[in-house]
């Protein structure tokens, strides 16, 4: 810096300036008494020349001790500021002196005080507002008015890249130039336009491939104007799923009771009205109430059953137990029934004996007990079905593979996926008479048993040609 434009060169050239001044003032007053005093004009030269470097000294001396007094603790304070704006809030500035410059240093410091506590403030206040950001299961995402994301934490970050992965319908706005790449993603761009251009909150479900998102985005507002929108996004598939199905399982409940209550209102109502004559018509009717009445006690019974294990509360007695015997018994549960139909029943056990370490034998009763009475309603007479078993190891574990296998009609190949759902019958057709007789519930009973049991079942079937369901069961306990 050039010395006259700085604090010490002004004082010190005006300094100069005024004894200048004073001196030329004060040798045209004295220029009068001069031939008084002095004879040699000589020595009147000396005289001024004297006097101007005296004055020079004096003014020089002045502007560097106000130098000292008023430009260090200024270039001080600079050289904080300069820290302060670097970052280094903690500066501070010493107090030399009670005057003007002390209180400006005293202010400096305590402005510097507020300043440090202020952005520690701010940054302990981002900190925690990060800290929730971070531990929130939802996606929360934060775009300026140009649909840029600005913020966004890590589920937030991780949803848009997914999204912006993925080719979306406006491509005809990245092509017209009014949004572009890696900013609003398609699911979230109407939305974000509808909070920009009318400038309140909006909730939305949004469906993208096989998930729903729950959306909700308010705008973010500065002097009246929308300068973005933040989205909360959660994930609510499940709970569609569990809605859907909860719709489903009240349709399918109100479907199957309707009919047996139908019947046991109408036949009912004809007892009532003695439309029966003989005893014999009355004792049809009131076997048809009764046959109904134990299908409905049926399904009542299946439904809780299904309840409970559907929730997590089925109450399992896993001990050792010999498949070899249950299978047996089953096997003479059904043959009485089996020979009335003229079904050929088969139970194919190996030689060697099939001991599973921790089950229990009453529910895997039950699912035989379930696939039996499935390939018995299916399967004609002259046609067999065979129950068998034997052992397997799959990745070095051993396992007991049980198959039910019937000759009966088959099962569509597009009805597989869905029939260990509640209340779904591949035959469609078939009557809900006595021959049918289902519910419509033992095969989901049956897969959440076999799945209590860490085990898989699978169908296998074709049309005309039969049915075979096959069970995978772990040997050794958990």
């Amino acid at each position: 810096m050039m010395l006259w434009r700085s604090v010490v060169g002004k004082l010190w050239l005006t300094i100069i300036a005024l004894v200048a001044t004073v001196l030329l003032i004060l040798g045209m007053f004295l220029l009068q008494y001069i031939d008084i005093a002095f004879n040699d004009p000589h020595d009147v030269k000396v005289l001024f020349v004297y006097t101007g470097i005296i004055g020079f000294l004096l003014s020089t001396f002045f502007a560097f001790f106000l130098s000292t007094k008023i430009t260090q603790p200024l270039l001080q304070m600079k050289k904080a500021a300069d820290l302060i704006s670097h970052g280094e809030y903690r500066t501070r500035v010493p107090i030399r002196s009670s005057d003007e410059i002390g209180d400006l240093a005293n202010t400096f410091n305590h402005m510097a005080a507020e300043l440090d506590t202020l952005i520690r403030d701010l940054n302990h206040e981002k900190d925690h507002l990060g800290s929730v950001l971070r531990s929130m299961a939802d996606a929360v995402v934060t775009f300026n008015a140009e649909g840029k994301v600005i913020l966004a934490n890590p589920h937030g970050q991780q949803l848009i890249d997914r999204w912006n992965m993925l080719e979306w319908s406006n491509e005809e706005m990245i092509r017209s130039g009014s949004l572009s790449r890696g900013q609003v993603p398609g699911p979230l761009f109407e939305l974000y336009r509808k909070v920009l251009r009318e400038g309140h909150d909006e909730t939305e479900k949004v469906h993208v491939q096989s998930g729903v998102w729950s959306v909700v985005m308010a705008p973010l507002k500065s002097n009246e104007s929308v300068r973005g929108a933040v989205a909360v996004m959660r994930n609510v598939t499940e709970e569609s799923k569990l809605e859907k199905l909860r719709r489903d399982f009240v349709a399918n409940v109100s479907h199957e009771i309707r009919t047996p209550l139908s019947m046991l209102q109408g036949y009912s109502e004809a007892l009532l009205d003695d439309i029966a004559a003989s005893p014999e018509e009355r004792k049809e009717l009131v076997q048809v109430i009764y046959d109904e009445s134990l299908r409905m006690g049926r399904l009542v019974k299946d439904l809780l059953d299904l309840a409970r294990m559907e929730a997590g509360h089925i109450e399992m007695k896993l001990e050792e137990i010999d498949l070899e015997s249950l299978m047996k018994r089953v096997h003479r549960k059904f043959l009485v029934l089996a020979k009335e139909r003229s079904i050929r029943l088969i139970c194919d056990v190996p030689g060697e004996p099939l001991i599973m370490e921790a089950a229990d034998e009453d529910r895997l009763e039950q699912v035989l007990t379930n696939l039996l009475d499935n390939a018995m309603r299916h399967t004609a007479g002259g046609a067999q079905i065979i129950l068998s078993a034997n052992r397997v190891t799959i990745d070095q574990h051993p396992f007991v593979e049980l198959k039910v296998r019937d000759e009966g009609n088959g099962i569509p190949q597009e009805d597989l996926p869905y029939i260990f759902e509640r209340f779904y019958k591949a035959d469609k057709a078939r009557t809900r008479g006595a021959t049918s007789g289902g519910t419509g519930l033992g095969l989901a009973i049956v897969k959440n048993i076999v799945e209590s049991h860490r085990g898989q079942i699978q169908a296998d079937s074709a049309l005309g040609r039969g049915t075979t369901f096959t069970l995978l069961l772990p040997v050794e306990a958990a």
